[in-house]
């Protein structure tokens, strides 16, 4: 019996969205923003119940919550509401210009964004979540706005685009509770230079590139668009670098504790060592597609690469490394 003859109690997300009167981005919005709460589905293939491999479903008695709360379905879609700048001006009463500055400086975070025509990066935020920002700062909806504010603007500091991909990032936490997709989360808002600095194990890189998680539905077609979209998705700042690459070490280590990676059942004596886009060697496990995302040989000062399938790093390497990643960020340029 499949997961759909036997799920009484769970329902695909398209079918969710009809029951909850939602168009299909407002249904990913309200998931994205935590008000639609989802369950994991059933792995393909498999017949041990639900797993992180499939389609996340809807439980009926989540969709039913929704539907006997006052004013349904209209309130609902008031919580997933999103504006740009100029509406987002309106709903505050302030200036586009002051909207702007308290954006840009983090005060609220857009929950999703696009591509214009004149390649330009358009955010929308929840008018819910301004709303509340009126009611919670309106000192500083009006008067002048603090020095602090006004020279963090001025600077042309841009929290916009970090917190977008922090709250990217919470939503694929919360969507799995197995510590390698949790770490692949992680490690998918890194370059792949970066991510190969603290993954040193190429079966550990393409294991986390095969649970990489999924563009967002919504990512433009368009091919120069979506370049800049992608990049949008990789963190850039220096100090979320750093912050990303610790946590993605912590997670690693988490993940190691769990279970390995999965690794071929022989090691045959290699040639040489991997390079960046040659990926690890293929798996013996029926010529599934391992990837070659991060895959990169990395070197450490003074030395030889690091032997595929190597002892993964100690307690006193990964010291090592958080050491290293704090003096990079000493020296980081600004």
């Amino acid at each position: 019996m499949t997961w759909e003859e036997n799920g009484p109690h769970t329902l695909a997300q398209g079918r969710a969205a009809d029951e909850l009167e939602l168009r299909r981005d407002e249904f990913q919005l309200a998931v994205d923003l935590g008000i639609v709460r989802t369950v994991p589905g059933l792995v393909p293939g498999a017949a041990d119940g639900p797993g992180d491999g499939a389609r996340r479903r809807v439980d009926r008695s989540e969709v039913e919550r929704h539907r006997a709360a006052p004013g349904f379905p209209d309130g609902l879609r008031a919580r997933v509401r999103v504006v740009g700048a100029t509406e987002g001006a309106q709903l505050l009463a302030v200036t586009r210009e002051r909207f702007t500055r308290l954006a840009r400086t983090g005060h609220f975070s857009p929950v999703r964004f696009y591509v214009n025509r004149y390649r330009a990066v358009v955010w929308l935020y929840p008018a819910a979540e301004l709303g509340e920002f009126a009611l919670n700062h309106a000192g500083l909806l009006t008067g002048r706005l603090p020095l602090d504010i006004r020279t963090r603007a001025e600077g042309y500091e841009d929290w916009r685009p970090r917190n977008w991909r922090a709250r990217r990032l919470g939503t694929l936490l919360r969507a799995s509770g197995d510590p390698w997709t949790r770490t692949a989360a992680i490690a998918s808002l890194l370059d792949p230079v970066q991510m190969a600095e603290v993954v040193e194990d190429p079966y550990e890189r393409a294991y986390l590139d095969r649970l990489r998680p999924a563009p967002p539905s919504w990512r433009p077609a368009a091919p120069t668009a979506r370049e800049i979209a992608d990049r949008m998705m990789l963190a850039d700042d220096p100090d979320e670098i750093l912050w990303h690459r610790m946590s993605l070490a912590l997670a690693l280590d988490e993940a190691r504790a769990d279970r390995q990676a999965p690794r071929p059942d022989r090691v045959t004596a290699l040639a040489s060592v991997p390079v960046r886009g040659e990926g690890p060697p293929a798996l013996e496990s029926g010529g599934a597609d391992t990837g070659t995302f991060g895959a990169r040989a990395v070197r450490p000062a003074g030395g030889a690469a690091r032997p595929a399938g190597g002892r993964p790093p100690g307690r006193r390497e990964r010291r090592g490394l958080l050491d290293r990643l704090r003096r990079r960020k000493e020296v980081a340029p600004r």
